[in-house]
């Protein structure tokens, strides 16, 4: 007689954990995940990163849906609204103003909080939710988040410490806007891709 056994499936940890109470902005991109201007339209996430021990980080992301730049990011050991408030502080800062972009993110309570609503205004930008229940709303986020852990883990099933972890993600993540090429960027990296747009930008002669 055989001897079969089914396969366990590691649990999934959740990172989107609603407030059944929160008001949900609409949702502004309408699985658009194009735009046709920097500075204009971002996507933002967080995801779990797991730890020897059972221990767990947390990295929360502001993508550039132009570029597919990562222009702002945070990690944390908590889930709290600070994480992703930061993450935003970061956006701003790279891009000196977020002024009428629109941010779209799941409906996590983080994303639904008054305070990250606050953050939200202060720096001009227009909040966008996804449906519930729907990762496809916010796909590049998700698919982000895949390839950064597949491609950082390599098979492994968590780090050894937190200071790899943070190690890991600093290196991919600047690799990625650096060097990592992009199909939809005519296969440069997001930073060259800006680099290159902005130059057109500003050499094109005036329309007669």
């Amino acid at each position: 007689m055989n001897r079969l056994a089914g396969m366990r499936l590691r649990r999934r940890h959740r990172t989107t954990i609603a407030d059944p109470s929160a008001v949900k902005d609409p949702d502004l991109i309408g699985r658009d995940f194009t735009a046709s201007k920097p500075n204009t339209k971002y996507v933002g996430d967080i995801t779990y990163l797991p730890v020897d021990g059972g221990k767990l980080l947390y990295l929360a992301t502001v993508i550039a849906l132009a570029s597919r730049r990562l222009v702002g990011w945070a990690i944390a050991d908590h889930m709290r609204t600070d994480l992703v408030i930061d993450a935003l502080a970061a956006a701003e800062r790279t891009r000196g103003s977020l002024a009428e972009a629109v941010m779209h993110t799941d409906h996590g309570a983080q994303y639904t909080s008054r305070a990250f609503a606050d953050a939200c205004r202060r720096a001009g930008v227009r909040q966008s939710m996804s449906a519930i229940g729907s990762s496809a709303d916010n796909a590049l986020a998700e698919s982000f988040n895949a390839t950064f852990k597949r491609e950082t883990l390599q098979d492994r099933k968590h780090w050894s410490s937190e200071r790899e972890a943070h190690l890991d993600a600093f290196r991919w993540l600047h690799r990625y806007n650096t060097r990592r090429r992009h199909s939809h960027l005519g296969h440069r990296s997001p930073i060259a891709y800006e680099t290159a747009s902005e130059t057109t930008s500003t050499t094109l002669a005036p329309a007669a």
